[in-house]
């Protein structure tokens, strides 16, 4: 069985992340989306902490030596999918503000051009 220390770890770490994913919510500061899939990623690590031979059997299955190398492997790669997500996300915002920002300096050459054609 996975070590009584991995598995207190993996509650804790998710009750944790869980009160903080909370708070931010009610702050208004994490969007719907992004907290379900903490919510999910939290909720796995409980059910893998609860029900440790899901972890026997997924390691067996796929060949990796110990059921904990499992466990973090899937932890590490769910988190750098999350984090290749949020870096397309944050490209694709940071075109929307280019292309806000040159509309916005157009319209105010566009009125200033405006203000000084009328003021003469």
């Amino acid at each position: 069985m996975i070590q009584i220390g991995l598995r207190l770890a993996l509650i804790i770490g998710a009750i944790l992340m869980l009160a903080y994913v909370l708070n931010k919510i009610r702050k208004s500061q994490l969007l719907t989306n992004d907290a379900v899939f903490w919510f999910i990623f939290a909720g796995c690590l409980v059910v893998i902490a609860v029900f440790p031979q899901i972890a026997f059997w997924l390691s067996d299955l796929i060949g990796i030596q110990s059921p904990v190398n499992l466990v973090f492997l899937v932890i590490v790669a769910i988190l750098i999918i999350k984090l290749l997500s949020m870096s397309v996300e944050n490209a694709k915002l940071k075109q929307k503000t280019d292309r806000l920002v040159q509309h916005i300096a157009l319209q105010d050459k566009r009125d200033e051009s405006d203000n000084s054609t009328t003021s003469e």
